[in-house]
């Protein structure tokens, strides 16, 4: 982390679990990188501020993001966002790596291509990879602006669900793999706030209309 200029270290767990005097062992001169780390109690309140949310995975699956980001299509996808906004990357423990429970909390995933024949790599190794492909991203200038974090993004998915329910578009289910949808794409496009306002005036707009016609087409009876 500190060789590609990232210093904010946020951890799922209690930091009394770990033992400091070996961390610091294994950190060397990045120690201030641990004393500063927070600790969260799940993937989605440790990355509520941030724009993205980019959960790392060499299994492919149902519940696992389908497509999979390379490092570098990640990093060039997210680099103009890191100008005024936060970006996570989310990795598992060393041997079991991210859950899919864990998985479902990010917004996007990212693998490493590596041997069939032995295709998990080292923690630290897949976090230097990731890292020094987004540092090398970022050294580009770009004219950004904020985006939203995805804690004000999940209001925006919200109602676009809110508004595809109040048009029955979900039968008894649908409604949170839809909402994940919406999720993943908009974390990615790195919105503004005027882009998601923008956003649910539609989606509020369009179910207002529907509502009326509906309405109109089969008015009260007498």
């Amino acid at each position: 982390m500190a060789n590609c200029d990232i210093s904010t270290l946020r951890i799922v767990g209690r930091r009394e679990d770990f033992d400091d005097e070996r961390v610091r062992i294994l950190a060397i001169h990045a120690s201030p990188i641990w004393d500063k780390a927070a600790f969260y109690p799940s993937v989605t309140e440790a990355t509520a501020d941030c724009v993205c949310a980019a959960g790392t995975t060499r299994r492919r699956g149902k519940k696992r993001k389908g497509k999979l980001l390379l490092p570098e299509e990640f990093a060039d996808t997210v680099a103009p966002a890191t100008e005024n906004g936060k970006v996570a990357l989310v990795f598992g423990n060393e041997r079991t790596g991210l859950t899919d429970e864990e998985l479902l909390e990010c917004t996007c995933g990212i693998t490493i291509p590596s041997s069939t024949a032995f295709a998990s790599l080292n923690l630290s190794h897949a976090v230097q990879v990731i890292c020094y492909q987004l540092f090398r991203a970022t050294q580009k200038e770009y004219a950004g602006y904020t985006p939203i974090p995805l804690s004000r993004l999940d209001e925006t998915v919200s109602t676009i669900a809110d508004s595809l329910q109040s048009i029955g578009f979900f039968s008894r289910t649908g409604r949170q793999d839809m909402e994940r949808f919406w999720r993943g794409i908009l974390s990615r496009a790195a919105l503004s706030e005027g882009e998601a306002s923008y956003l649910e005036n539609i989606f509020d707009k369009a179910a207002g209309l529907a509502t009326r016609n509906r309405k109109s087409e089969y008015p009260p009876q007498k």
